[in-house]
């Protein structure tokens, strides 16, 4: 079994707060898992009242993620460009990735913001081959 691991690309030319920082990551890494996830919706017309199924259908690297241990790694890019790049080369590796954009309320003057990306969690190798080279945060 190889080893498994999300890797969070923030960009660093946004000068965000560090808490801002954390805000997107999270989101960025519930996201991946969000987006594999199927909702389908009841019957009732009351909608204050109407329920859901949710179906997580994660198997191979991403249920070993969530029974292990939740590796993360942050990496810093330099340029929306950058974070757009890699956020492809992860689509077309088939990996699952993640792009947030923030709506810009609290920082960013109401511009809405690419500010990260998650990929992964998948298999450490194929990710190391699109992010290995970036600096760690």
């Amino acid at each position: 079994m190889s080893e498994v691991k999300q890797v969070i690309c923030m960009r660093s030319d946004l000068k965000m707060r560090r808490g801002k920082e954390c805000a997107q990551s999270a989101h960025a890494s519930m996201k991946v898992l969000l987006d594999m996830m199927v909702m389908s919706y009841g019957d009732d017309e009351d909608l204050k009242d109407m329920k859901f199924t949710l179906t997580v259908p994660f198997q191979g690297p991403v249920w070993e993620w969530l029974e292990g241990s939740f590796t993360k790694v942050c990496v810093s890019v330099e340029s929306e460009q950058e974070l757009h790049d890699l956020y492809q080369q992860a689509k077309k590796a088939n990996i699952p990735c993640a792009m947030i954009v923030d709506a810009g309320k609290t920082e960013f003057g109401g511009v809405p913001t690419k500010t990260c990306i998650a990929i992964g969690p998948w298999h450490s190798e194929e990710i190391n081959k699109i992010t290995g080279h970036l600096k760690l945060r």
